[in-house]
């Protein structure tokens, strides 16, 4: 995942490196978004409001939960949008995922690499951040599902 922004748990904010490695362990073994927000509330109890770098770091975590849910191998945002390649080349709804591309083909396109292409402005990293995670959502509900697109 690379959305050009700093994600670390900074050593001013945690100056011992051996909580930083067990957080980070920790981190590693987040999957749902309540496991994340609660472990964000326990960073802040303990060692006080989160700095810009560790609240990048959280949406990171969030975003590559739902990258594991879409079958994203590798995700690149930048300013003008986002590329997607999914693992093995393949998409668990490939019929969802033609139906999403219909639906925003003035942004979303296939490429015959079968990278995803999703046209999109996203300026400050922080855009970068919230627009990848509701199109990773959107992403996800469509791997999901084999009956209707999101």
């Amino acid at each position: 995942i690379n959305l050009g922004t700093s994600v670390l748990i900074p050593e001013q904010y945690i100056s011992d490196l051996t909580v930083r490695m067990a957080l980070y362990r920790r981190l590693a073994e987040l999957a749902s978004r309540e496991e994340i927000d609660s472990f964000g509330g326990e960073l802040i109890d303990r060692f006080g409001p989160l700095p810009e770098e560790v609240e990048h770091l959280l949406k990171i975590v969030a975003i590559k939960a739902l990258c594991r849910r879409a079958n994203v191998g590798k995700f690149d945002a930048g300013p003008k949008g986002c590329l997607v390649s999914f693992r093995n080349n393949s998409f668990p709804n490939p019929a969802g995922l033609i139906d999403m591309i219909s639906v925003q083909q003035a942004r979303l396109k296939l490429r015959p690499d079968h990278r995803l292409v999703f046209a999109k402005t996203w300026d400050l990293p922080e855009e970068r951040l919230e627009g990848a995670e509701k199109f990773l959502k959107k992403l996800a509900a469509v791997a999901e599902d084999n009956t209707q697109v999101v």
